[in-house]
């Protein structure tokens, strides 16, 4: 690397964050004004008349001034005053009309993003979770859409009423003053001399404040998620410290900025304390032809430049305000325009009713490029049958179930029902042929009957019983305070493990899909309630297509099908008694669980 190249390379980034920056701003503004324009539009029309209004108010001190040295001139003060009056009127009116547009238009942008954010996490896969703290992405949702507001908000009232305001006050300066007023816009641009240094360092805090607050959401999370574990372990004192850590970073960054966006302001009062003095000295010794300037004159040019002070400060701290709230912003275009996980086709079709047939054929499949999980899985699940995936831990059962609900896609080969590629299909036609329960119950923060109805939402409520009455589910459930109106808590926190996957799977019987998919769907369950529930299970998976995840064998035993699998493989399939015949990896299971053909009773 040469000398130049050392030298040039800063100069470079720096140039390219620029552009970047003003294409995010051209970005936001094109988005916000085609959304909001008529809104933006009042706001920019009430912007303008303050912008006159305060040019015309530094004018109208000549004439108050010259009216008081005429008192008997009734008519001219009269008119004065009705001016000044229509003047301040006009403006307060105007003032109103910017900030209630600007606040619904600024507050619809808020709604708006916030919603197309949701949205687009909606539209990712499960990978895209997987490998994005909760944190983070709740940190962009909520933060990130009001930068843009607040940015999109400097922007326009910096640009219109400010610039404007400024143009029509040094106007007013240069009509009663040229000379003077040549000498106050060579002082002026000073200001920005400062304000390089303290663009520099606003970025880089913002963007650490930004970490910062994310952590502070993730010990909140972990907080409530893992109290347990905390209060068990004793790791009060460890928490403690790791908030009290992300919260003084937080209050440090924020100071910075604080200091550094005040700094404009001792910046501009000094400098116009000093040109303000100069005006009044100089213009007490005649230096800019006093004896041809009238009291009037001279105070008017004195008004334009104080109440030019406030729109120059707010311009002169605009592009602070700009590189703090970029952040945000950059933050939310990054999550809008990330890849989709997973997508549906551009030409998607509706899967039709059918018997509910599934292979896969050839399937292979990677969480990451070193993370192979299936390799070359062939697998039939007959029309009303049930069959069960069986093996080791980290076998691949799971991921088959995932692949088989399209949460991820297979890196080779294909999955069908009834003969047609799921790829091929809407998510929404493939998901209404599906129901599902699996190991981690979730329920949402609602009613028992909201929970079991999210799965069919134009289920009657006997429906809704009859459901958890299948999954002896109705028992405790009219037991508690409210019955199905019980609220349930924050995922089921006020539910045991048991209570919940009961309604977990009432909310699949609901659903009354043509192909059940169980992932460890008894694993929460003890000895009675699991009786109860293979039970119901016998009753709900007639005619169904039933896939079925086990590590305890006893589940599985009366399965059409089972296959067993092993490091990502099929490795043999059968019924229980085939395989137990067969002395592979399924006897090996078996015999540990059973402790040899202590369990054979029952297998068919």
């Amino acid at each position: 690397m040469t000398d130049e190249t050392v030298e040039t390379t800063p100069g470079r980034l720096g140039a390219l964050k620029g552009l970047l920056n003003n294409s995010l701003i051209s970005r936001l503004l094109r988005e916000g004004m085609n959304e909001q324009g008529w809104l933006y539009a009042i706001a920019i029309l009430a912007m303008l008349v303050v912008a006159l209004t305060s040019a015309a108010t530094a004018w109208v001190m000549q004439r108050i001034i010259d009216a008081l040295g005429h008192p008997e001139n009734h008519a001219g003060v009269a008119m004065v005053s009705i001016t000044v009056m229509v003047i301040f009127t006009v403006k307060g009116i105007a003032n109103y009309t910017q900030v209630v547009f600007m606040s619904r238009a600024g507050n619809r942008i808020v709604a708006r993003q916030q919603i197309r954010l949701y949205q687009k996490l909606m539209r990712q896969g499960v990978g895209f979770f997987n490998i994005n703290e909760s944190s983070d992405l709740l940190m962009r949702v909520t933060q990130s859409a009001q930068a843009a507001r607040s940015l999109i908000e400097v922007v326009v009232t910096s640009m219109v009423r400010d610039l404007l305001t400024l143009f029509g006050l040094i106007c007013v300066m240069v009509y009663q003053q040229p000379l003077l007023s040549s000498v106050m816009l060579i002082i002026g641009p000073l200001t920005m001399i400062g304000l390089r240094y303290i663009l520099r360092h606003v970025r880089v805090i913002m963007e650490k404040e930004m970490a910062s607050l994310s952590e502070i959401i993730k010990v909140i999370q972990e907080t409530s998620g893992g109290i347990q574990i905390i209060k068990i372990f004793s790791l009060e004192k460890r928490m403690n410290r790791r908030m009290e850590g992300a919260v003084k970073q937080v209050e440090t960054r924020s100071n910075a900025v604080a200091r550094l966006e005040a700094i404009t302001s001792p910046l501009m009062e000094t400098l116009s304390g000093f040109a303000i003095a100069g005006v009044v000295y100089l213009s007490a010794f005649g230096a800019f032809g006093s004896e041809a300037t009238t009291p009037g004159q001279l105070m008017s040019f004195v008004t334009a430049l104080l109440m030019a002070y406030e729109p120059a400060k707010r311009l002169s701290r605009m592009r602070v305000t700009i590189e703090s709230k970029m952040v945000g912003v950059r933050i939310m275009f990054e999550l809008l325009d990330q890849p989709e996980t997973i997508s549906e086709a551009e030409n998607a079709t509706t899967l039709p009713p059918g018997p509910g047939k599934m292979e896969m054929r050839n399937l292979g499949f990677a969480y990451a490029k070193d993370k192979r999980v299936l390799r070359d899985v062939n697998l039939t699940f007959e029309p009303g049958k049930t069959t069960a995936l069986v093996g080791p831990s980290g076998a691949g059962k799971s991921t088959v179930l995932n692949l088989a609900m399209r949460l991820y896609d297979p890196t080779e080969g294909n999955v069908l029902i009834d003969g047609q590629d799921i790829r091929d299909v809407t998510f929404d036609s493939l998901r209404a042929r599906m129901s599902f329960v699996g190991q981690g119950t979730f329920l949402f923060s609602t009613s028992v009957m909201e929970n079991i109805r999210v799965s069919r939402p134009d289920a009657t409520d006997e429906e809704v019983y009859e459901a958890a009455r299948a999954a002896h589910a109705h028992e405790f459930i009219a037991k508690l305070d409210e019955g199905y109106e019980t609220q349930v808590g924050e995922n089921g926190t006020f539910l045991s493990g048991g209570q919940r996957q009961r309604l977990s799977i009432a909310r699949a019987f609901l659903r009354r899909a043509e192909i059940l998919l169980l992932d460890e769907a008894t694993s929460a369950l003890d000895a009675d309630s699991e009786a109860l529930i293979k039970d119901a299970l016998r009753e709900v998976t007639k005619d169904v297509t039933t896939i079925v995840i086990a590590h305890r064998l006893s589940t599985v035993l009366e399965a059409d099908r089972i296959y067993v699998m092993e490091d990502g493989r099929v490795v043999e399939f059968g019924t229980a008694r085939e395989l137990l015949d067969h002395g592979g990896v399924f006897k090996r299971l078996f015999d540990q669980q059973f402790g040899g053909s202590g369990g054979m009773q029952g297998v068919q």
